[in-house]
């Protein structure tokens, strides 16, 4: 097995000392190759090291800018750094690049939603969905950019593929009853998901603040 796959090996199985000894071994032996570069900094990125990380991928780039997992990899540090003007940048350099999968445009839509533009992020959620229907965390997002767009109909469908996906997901279950009670007006509806959601989570009080408010709806 050649160095690299060795030390992707290492990784998944947690073993990221032999990870970093294959990678660096594969650097020595090949300093021009940018591969070796990103999976550096991956390992780098996976043990809590952004600043090395983002070194290792800058590497990467002067070796190749067309690299597109090393902006993608300093795109995600740069967002978990709450630094999200510029890991739009790195994102949209990705999918320049050519990373258009899911993640990358799931991402994308996140930084967009956390900049205020929700407008923006929606056409990248919905992506993001297309390429990979079963991440519960891009459809329970595509179901928000919808909501807030008041494109309810499709939302609701969204936030029941969640529920279908992740039976437990009690922010899914909270946001059918606010798009039931604040576009169906349908009380009874929207009781019963705010209900499930406390099932699920007896403290989500959003939850029981939409239970409250339309209990008395329908009391009245």
């Amino acid at each position: 097995m050649d160095l690299n796959k060795q030390g992707i090996e290492y990784m998944q199985q947690g073993k990221y000392e032999e990870a970093a000894k294959c990678f660096s071994q594969a650097i020595e032996e090949n300093p021009k190759d940018p591969i070796y570069y990103i999976n550096f900094g991956n390992l780098l990125s996976a043990v809590g090291d952004p600043e090395r990380a983002i070194a290792f991928f800058n590497k990467a780039l002067e070796l190749d800018e067309g690299m597109g997992t090393a902006y993608y990899g300093i795109g995600s540090l740069l967002y978990n750094q709450e630094d999200f003007f510029k890991a739009k940048d790195m994102f949209e350099k990705a999918l320049k690049a050519g990373v258009d999968n899911s993640d990358t445009y799931f991402m994308l839509g996140m930084t967009l939603n956390q900049l205020g533009q929700p407008k923006l992020a929606l056409p990248y959620m919905k992506r993001a969905v297309e390429l990979n229907d079963n991440d519960v965390d891009a459809l329970f997002q595509y179901g928000l950019c919808l909501a807030g767009e008041s494109v309810i109909d499709e939302a609701i469908k969204t936030f029941n593929r969640v529920i279908e996906l992740e039976p437990e997901h009690s922010d899914a279950y909270y946001n059918l009853g606010v798009a039931y009670a604040g576009f169906k007006n349908d009380y009874e509806k929207a009781l019963d998901m705010f209900e499930k959601a406390l099932e699920i989570q007896p403290d989500h009080m959003l939850a029981a603040n939409g239970k409250k408010i339309v209990s008395e709806a329908l009391s009245e």
